[in-house]
């Protein structure tokens, strides 16, 4: 099995078509600890959806489901957050925070969360 990765998916939705959503079932579906943030409470499966950027927690991977002009506002708090990596899923990419990430020491990629988990490369 492989190791707990504490997720954070940032851009959470109850929609079950939603990428997000999809990734939070996925992540749960192999062991992983999942964090949602959205912008509407609620729940997928038994994680709930927080409106509210999570604070002293140990996150691993921050994977982004929102477009690059909605990231600005979680630049400071991503950062602050100290995560390993973030992961800019089709549609995400932001150079402009990447660039801070790098500035940082945060990895990041553009990458799919659902290929990583499918094809055993989410580590």
């Amino acid at each position: 099995m492989i190791n707990n990765i504490p997720t954070l998916v940032l851009g959470a939705s109850e929609n079950p078509a939603r990428y997000s959503h999809i990734a939070v079932k996925r992540l749960l579906n192999h062991g992983h600890e999942v964090f949602a943030l959205g912008n509407k409470p609620g729940k997928i499966n038994d994680v709930t959806i927080h409106t509210d950027f999570p604070e002293n927690q140990n996150i691993h991977t921050i994977t982004l489901y929102l477009n690059a002009s909605n990231q600005k506002e979680y630049y400071n708090k991503i950062i602050e957050l100290e995560p390993e990596r973030v992961i800019f899923n089709p549609g995400t990419e932001n150079t402009e925070l990447r660039e801070k990430l790098n500035k940082s020491g945060i990895s990041s990629m553009n990458a799919c969360t659902l290929v990583l988990l499918n094809t055993g490369q989410y580590v």
